[in-house]
């Protein structure tokens, strides 16, 4: 992974908040709300990612073919 990959899962991160329940209701609540948000943002990436491989996958072109391919097999690797 590169670096500004890093950077950026940790930026999401810090700005979802924590995800992991402890066992305290008080903070479980709060952490609830991050999963669901964090799990909301993964489908809309997802759906991103996809869309890149349905409409590109097929493309003469070269560097749009190359993507739609790239995202196509991501997708199916997960």
């Amino acid at each position: 992974m590169s670096e500004q990959k890093i950077n950026i899962y940790e930026v999401v991160k810090k700005l979802n908040g924590n995800i992991s329940p402890v066992g305290a209701t008080h903070i479980d609540d709060e952490r609830f709300e991050n999963l669901k948000d964090m799990c909301s943002l993964i489908a809309n990436l997802l759906a991103d990612v996809n869309h890149v491989a349905l409409h590109n996958k097929d493309r003469h072109e070269y560097s749009m073919k190359r993507a739609g391919e790239y995202a196509d097999e991501f997708l199916k690797n997960i």
